[in-house]
């Protein structure tokens, strides 16, 4: 499991890669918390392009990720969202509180 963070303007990019299950999850959410500290950002995206399984567990840093976002009066878009964790995304709903693109 691997996260980067990108960001400037108010904008960030999280990127997320290999396994995001219940270990993974705690690492990628502590990271988030410390880069969004530092950006503030109103926009988020989050592409999963790398992501090679997800559990429930990637919920909760989606989550974690809208709060973010919501606090500042902005948006989460999610990309590049593999079969899998897509399922998995559908399934809790998040598409009802995120941008799928």
């Amino acid at each position: 499991m691997a996260v980067a963070c990108t960001g400037h303007d108010r904008n960030m990019t999280i990127t997320i890669s290999g396994e995001v299950d219940h270990h993974g999850a705690k690492q990628i959410m502590e990271e988030l918390d410390r880069q969004m500290a530092v950006v503030m950002p109103r926009n988020i995206t989050v592409d999963l392009s790398g992501v090679s399984f997800m559990d429930s567990s990637g919920i909760a840093v989606l989550l974690r990720a809208y709060k973010s976002a919501g606090r500042q009066g902005g948006t989460v878009t999610v990309v590049n969202v593999p079969e899998q964790a897509g399922r998995v995304l559908r399934t809790a709903g998040l598409q009802k509180l995120l941008r799928f693109a």
